[in-house]
């Protein structure tokens, strides 16, 4: 596989290769992926878990359970307006 990276990103990678971190440019590739991959599931997690907490209201909307909404009407409350 071959990869091309913006000189910006070359620059980044050798840097941390010279940094002594890394012994090679492709241990920064992998590593720099595998924190991508864990993002991208931590992500995934956080989503599901926002889907999983909104469902119920989705199903009580669907069934007509639901009260009408006006931010003009709180937010006049809150001012203590009629």
């Amino acid at each position: 596989m071959h990869v091309s990276l913006t000189d910006r990103l070359d620059e980044y990678v050798r840097e941390k290769v010279s940094s002594g971190l890394y012994n090679n440019a492709s241990e920064v590739i992998r590593e720099a992926l595998r924190l991508k991959m864990a993002t991208d599931e931590s992500e995934e997690l956080k989503l599901q878990c926002l889907r999983d907490a909104i469902e119920p209201a989705w199903q009580q909307a669907e069934r007509g359970e639901f009260a009408d909404y006006s931010l003009e009407k709180s937010l006049n409350k809150l001012k203590g307006k009629p």
